[in-house]
């Protein structure tokens, strides 16, 4: 690995992008214009670069949405005193850099974050500092965090409470008897087929009635399923099972998703903006599992959160271990899976991703974690489909970053 060129430190790492027309870091997005686009189409990956760029750059568009609203005490994130070191790594058989990552990947915007500070900051395909991006599942590892923090409230007691203490209506059916825990693991045993391009799949039956945004809908729908199997017993992923977490954090709150949202983890964090959350309905139920419109620096400073394992000025705000144990591979069916409450552990094939885990959604959404090395990478990306379209690993590149950046 050659270290011999540095880019620029922090915020002029923007030259690499579209500086000229940035605005302000933290500025709010623009309010979208034009029609709508047609979600069918987006997760079908039939959308062009330009116009998929714009589509995820304004979310609140798609479907109905709630505002969770900023901090009133924003967080500092500095510029590091150093930049990050030029890479040059392997990566599915090539030796690629930087610009192939950014390139490749169609990456619309880059932060890293080395101990709370602005290592590099990168904005493309039009994005710009303060501009929102579509989380899609990354608002998946943001309500995990919800119910971490709903139990220190106790507003949950249990993980190993039943939905139905907090959701009747699933006291029967294939939820009866599925605790909390469960569906953070993806493990109900309630049947359900997510493939996105699909459209038969229960993932694309669930996006037909958010466009149909009649309350009450989803739950409904999430109740007639099928069994598959005991819960517990085995690890399926379902977005609609976070639509259940939703419901669950809404009734266990007293509150939207996105007012408990903002009264919270927003306020922890210090966002520096607002953000836009999907809900089924106006005045419905949050999508906690998708759909959450916000800007880089603030999917920064969710993953800054974390890394400081959910401490605001010393006190915690999440249970003693809860990140440790939200963010490992979990017991289902008596054998590990990769995947912790809602999280990715990431595998350890590489030793700096040791102990590492991330947020992950469709496209090419990011917040890696890497508590050894104190490092926060948040990518936020068009690629042409849902999956299996990246170019250039994103474990490689994480792993070139943290080698980079690690004290000799």
């Amino acid at each position: 690995m050659h270290h011999s060129r540095r880019l620029p430190p922090a915020r002029s790492i923007l030259a690499l992008g579209l500086a000229a027309s940035a605005a302000a870091p933290g500025s709010p997005a623009s309010p979208g214009s034009g029609p709508a686009p047609d979600p069918r189409a987006i997760y079908d990956g039939h959308l062009l670069p330009d116009a998929e760029a714009a589509a995820f750059r304004h979310p609140e568009r798609w479907f109905p949405s709630a505002t969770v609203h900023r901090a009133e005490r924003v967080r500092s994130l500095p510029a590091a005193a150093h930049g990050l070191p030029a890479l040059h790594f392997s990566s599915n058989g090539r030796q690629v850099d930087l610009a192939d990552y950014l390139a490749f990947n169609r990456v619309a915007a880059l932060l890293v974050l080395k101990d709370g500070a602005v290592v590099a900051e990168d904005y493309e395909l039009g994005q710009r500092p303060g501009d929102h991006w579509v989380s899609f599942s990354v608002a998946k590892s943001v309500s995990s965090t919800l119910v971490g923090i709903a139990l220190a409230e106790g507003h949950i007691k249990s993980l190993d409470d039943p939905l139905s203490r907090y959701l009747p209506a699933l006291a029967e059916g294939g939820y009866a008897d599925v605790t909390v825990r469960n569906v953070l693991q993806m493990a109900s045993g309630v049947a359900w087929s997510e493939t996105y391009t699909d459209p038969g799949s229960d993932r694309r039956k669930v996006l037909d009635l958010q466009l149909k945004a009649q309350p009450g809908e989803i739950l409904k729908y999430m109740a007639a399923l099928r069994k598959a199997g005991p819960p517990g017993s085995r690890f399926n992923y379902s977005t609609g099972e976070t639509f259940v977490i939703g419901a669950l954090l809404e009734a266990a709150t007293g509150r939207s998703l996105a007012d408990y949202a903002s009264a919270t983890l927003w306020r922890y964090a210090g966002m520096e903006g607002d953000a836009s959350w999907w809900v089924e309905a106006a005045g419905g139920t949050g999508a906690a599992g998708s759909g959450l419109g916000m800007s880089l620096r603030d999917f920064g400073r969710f993953g800054q959160y974390v890394l400081e394992d959910g401490r605001v000025g010393g006190r915690p705000t999440v249970p003693d271990g809860w990140f440790a144990a939200a963010t490992q591979p979990q017991a289902v069916g008596g054998r590990p899976i990769d995947y912790g409450y809602l999280w990715w552990p990431v595998p350890a094939g590489d030793p700096m991703h040791r102990g590492a885990f991330e947020a992950d959604g469709i496209f090419g959404q990011h917040v890696y974690i890497n508590p050894a090395e104190r490092l926060v990478i948040v990518v936020l990306s068009a690629r042409p489909k849902p999956t299996g379209a990246d170019v250039v690993d994103d474990h490689d590149f994480y792993a070139a970053v943290a080698r980079a950046l690690k004290a000799p």
